[in-house]
């Protein structure tokens, strides 16, 4: 069985490759991403289409920190997103 750190790694990778599906078959049906102050995606197939609309091309991923801990992980970091005008954002993020 793969480790939680692992399991992350490999889905950033994914996500690095644009093989989204890659990323979101590590991802559980009732996946929730927070977006302070925007939205919240409720479920992997939310994501699947905010990725399809909002991921043009691969965002750049870059984790500061990962603490694993029994069945638990958080990664702290910042994804650098470009959108259709060609601007890129970066954000920070935090997973649990």
């Amino acid at each position: 069985m793969e480790d939680n750190r692992a399991i992350l790694n490999a889905g950033n990778a994914a996500i690095s490759n644009a093989n989204y599906e890659g990323f979101l078959v590590r991802c559980t049906e009732d996946t929730e991403w927070v977006f302070v102050g925007d939205q919240t995606l409720h479920g992997k197939e939310a994501v699947r289409q905010w990725m399809a609309e909002s991921y043009l091309e691969p965002p750049q991923n870059e984790v500061d920190a990962l603490i694993a801990e029994r069945n638990f992980l958080i990664a702290t970091g910042s994804i650098s997103v470009k959108n259709k005008a060609g601007k890129t954002t970066k954000s920070s993020y935090c997973d649990v």
